[in-house]
C-alpha cells in the first residue's frame, strides 16, 4: 500500500514544521486528548503529520482518528481517505473506517480498492448478505484485476474462518466466479486454507468441468488430498499427470514440490529430472537426493554435470563445488570454489570455501579465509557482511562464545550496520538476555525506524518474553500498516493479543497466519491457545502438525512445557 505523500509545498513546509508538531502530538498523546475544537485537527498539514506521528508510536486508533481529520479539511482527498480507511481497519474502529469510507466513495466511486475496502467493512460489521452484493460486483467487474481483490478481501477481511468459507460457497453457487483458471485456483486454493475439504472439493468440480484436461487442475486436487490426509489417494492424483511435468517448469516444480511435501523425495527428483536441465534443478536435484541420503544417485548426478560441463564457466564451476559440498567430498568442493575465476560466482564460492574448511575441520583456516573477506577493501559492502555473518552462524552451530566478538568486530567494521545488528539481537535473544536483544533492534530502528523486520522481531519479543504487552502491540501495529498481509507480523499481532488475554481474536489472527505459512512457530502458538481455551484435542493436533514440520522449535518446546500436553 503506498504511503500517502503530501504535494511538494506541503512537505516543504513539513520540514520546518516537524519539531514543533512531533512536541504537539506527544503533549496530545500524554493527555489521550483528542479534542475535536483543537484547531491541529482543523489543519491539513497539521492532521497529517500528527497522523504519521501516531502511526511511528503504533497507536493506530489515534493514527485514523487524525487522518480522518485530514480527510476531511482536505475536502475528502482520495490519498488521506484512502489511508484513514485502511489505518481504522487496522485499528478495528469501524464507525471511523465507515467514515473515511464514505469520504474515499464519494472521490472515487469507481475505485476498485476503495470497494474491496467497502466490502471488508461490511465483513466485519456481519452484514454479509450485503458483503456478497460488493465482492460479486468485484468478480464480474470489466476490470481483470477485480476478483484479485475480491479474493484479498475473502482471504484477510472476514471475521473469522467460518464466515469466508460460507461466503465464497455462496459465491461459487451463485457463478460469480469468472471463467478464468487462475480466478478458480487461486479460490479453489482459499478454501484449502480454510480448512474446508468440502467446499473445496466443489471448487475442484468446478474447474474439472470448465478446464477439462488442465494439468494444474490435478495438482490442485492432489494438494488437497495431501492436505486433507489422503497421501495415498495424493499419490494416484499426481501419477495420473504422466509426463505433464514436459509441459513447462513451472508445473514441473509445482509437481515436484508436492512429491516433497508427501516425503517422496525420490519421485520429486526424478520429476524434476525430466525436460532441460540448468543449474537450478541440478541443485534442487542434488539437494533432494542428499536429504534422502542417496549418495550413489547424487555421485552419478555429479559425474553427469562434469560430463556436460568440460570447460567449466564460473556458474558450473560454482554448482560443481555446492553439488561436491552435498557429497561431502569437501577436497573437491574446495577444489572447485577456489577455480571459480570471477563474476557475482566468485564471490559465493569464497564464502562457500570457508563453509568447506570448516566441515574439513580446518577451523583456523576457514576463520582466517573470513577475516581476508571481512577485510578486503576490493569486495563490496555485502560481501563483507556476509562474511561476518557466515563467522558468527559457525561459531554458533559449535556453541563458540567467540560468536558474539564476531558480531562486535562486525559493527566495529561496519558500524550500526542493521543486518548485524538484526543477528547479534536474535543472539542475545537465544541467550535469554532480553534487554540486550532489545537495545540492538532499538539501534536498527534509531537508523531506519520503518524497518519492518526489526518492528516485528522487537513487538514479538516483547510480547513473548516480558509482559510489556501494550508497547508490543505498537510496535507490532507499525509494522501492519506497512505490510498488512505479512504472514509473520499477523502471527506476532495474534500472539500479542493472546498475551494481552483476547484469547478469540488472537485464534482468529494465528490461524490465518497459519494459513498463509506452514510454519513450527505459528502451529505451537494455535495450540497453546486452543489449549487454554479447553480444546485440548485440537490443540495435540496443531502441536502434532509444529512437530513435523520442526520438532526441535523453541517456541513448541516452551508451549508444550507450559501446556503439559
Amino acid at each position: 500500500m503506498p504511503v500517502f505523500s503530501p504535494p511538494r509545498t506541503a512537505r516543504l513546509r513539513a520540514a520546518l514544521l516537524v519539531p514543533l508538531l512531533g512536541l504537539a502530538y506527544a503533549a496530545h498523546a500524554q493527555r489521550g486528548d483528542l479534542d475535536r475544537t483543537d484547531t491541529l485537527h482543523e489543519d491539513l498539514l497539521g492532521a497529517t503529520l500528527a497522523g504519521e506521528f501516531a502511526v511511528q508510536a503504533g497507536r493506530l486508533d489515534e493514527a485514523a482518528n487524525w487522518y480522518l481529520d485530514a480527510a476531511r479539511q482536505s475536502d475528502g482527498d482520495p490519498g488521506l481517505a484512502e489511508r484513514a480507511t485502511r489505518i481504522a481497519l487496522l485499528a478495528g474502529d469501524d464507525r471511523r473506517a465507515a467514515q473515511a469510507l464514505d469520504l474515499w466513495r464519494r472521490h472515487a466511486p469507481d475505485s476498485l480498492p476503495m470497494r474491496a475496502a467497502e466490502a471488508t467493512l461490511s465483513l466485519r460489521a456481519g452484514r454479509d448478505r450485503v458483503a456478497r452484493r460488493q465482492l460479486e460486483a468485484l468478480l464480474r467487474s470489466d476490470d481483470p484485476a477485480g476478483w484479485r481483490h475480491a479474493f484479498t478481501v475473502l482471504g484477510g477481511g472476514a471475521r473469522d474462518q467460518a464466515q469466508a468459507a460460507r461466503l465464497l460457497g455462496q459465491l461459487v453457487d451463485s457463478g460469480a466466479i469468472p471463467d478464468a483458471l487462475q480466478a478458480w485456483m487461486a479460490f479453489g486454493g482459499l478454501a484449502q486454507r480454510l480448512d474446508r475439504t468440502d467446499l473445496t472439493e466443489r471448487i475442484l468440480e468446478n474447474i474439472v468441468a470448465r478446464f477439462p484436461g488442465e494439468p494444474r487442475v490435478a495438482l490442485l486436487r492432489a494438494s488437497q488430498l495431501r492436505e486433507s490426509g489422503r497421501p495415498d489417494e495424493a499419490r494416484q492424483a499426481l501419477a495420473a499427470l504422466g509426463d505433464a511435468a514436459l509441459i513447462g517448469p513451472d508445473l514441473r516444480m509445482g509437481i515436484a514440490g508436492e512429491y516433497e511435501a508427501l516425503g517422496d523425495l525420490a519421485d520429486a527428483e526424478r520429476t524434476l529430472a525430466m525436460g532441460p536441465q540448468d543449474g537450478r534443478t541440478y541443485v534442487l536435484r542434488a539437494s533432494l537426493m542428499a536429504r534422502a541420503e542417496n549418495k550413489v544417485a547424487l555421485a552419478a548426478l555429479y559425474d553427469e554435470v562434469k560430463a556436460v560441463a568440460l570447460t567449466p564457466n564460473p556458474a558450473q564451476r560454482l554448482l560443481l563445488g555446492q553439488m561436491a559440498e552435498y557429497l561431502e567430498q569437501y577436497d573437491e568442493a574446495l577444489d572447485w570454489y577456489q577455480t571459480v575465476p570471477g563474476g557475482p560466482e566468485r564471490a559465493q564460492a569464497r564464502l562457500r570455501g570457508a563453509r568447506v574448511l570448516h566441515e574439513l575441520g580446518r577451523q583456523d583456516d576457514a576463520w582466517a579465509r573470513l577475516r581476508e573477506l571481512q577485510s578486503d577493501g576490493t569486495s563490496d559492502e555485502d560481501m563483507r557482511r556476509n562474511a561476518y555473518l557466515l563467522e558468527a552462524e559457525l561459531r554458533q552451530k559449535g556453541d563458540d562464545p567467540a560468536e558474539l566478538d564476531v558480531y562486535n568486530r562486525g559493527l566495529a567494521a561496519m558500524p550500526d550496520d542493521p543486518a548485524v545488528l538484526y543477528s547479534r539481537a536474535l543472539m542475545w535473544e537465544r541467550r535469554d538476555d532480553i534487554p540486550r536483544a532489545e537495545a540492538d533492534l532499538r539501534r536498527v530502528l534509531v537508523a531506519d525506524p520503518e524497518n519492518i523486520a526489526a518492528l516485528n522481531a522487537l513487538g514479538y519479543t516483547l510480547a513473548d518474553r516480558t509482559t510489556r504487552y501494550t508497547e508490543a502491540l505498537e510496535l507490532i501495529d507499525r509494522a501492519r500498516v506497512a505490510e498488512p498481509d505479512n504472514a509473520a507480523i499477523i502471527d506476532s499481532y495474534g500472539w500479542v493479543l493472546y498475551r494481552l488475554g483476547r484469547n478469540e481474536d488472537a485464534l482468529v489472527e494465528l490461524r490465518r497466519a497459519f494459513s498463509m505459512m506452514k510454519d513450527a512457530e505459528v502451529a505451537a502458538h494455535i495450540g497453546e491457545v486452543l489449549w487454554v481455551l479447553g480444546r485440548h484435542d485440537e490443540a495435540r493436533k496443531y502441536f502434532d502438525e509444529a512437530r513435523g514440520i520442526d520438532p526441535e522449535n523453541r517456541s513448541l518446546i516452551r508451549a508444550l512445557e507450559k501446556t503439559g500436553a
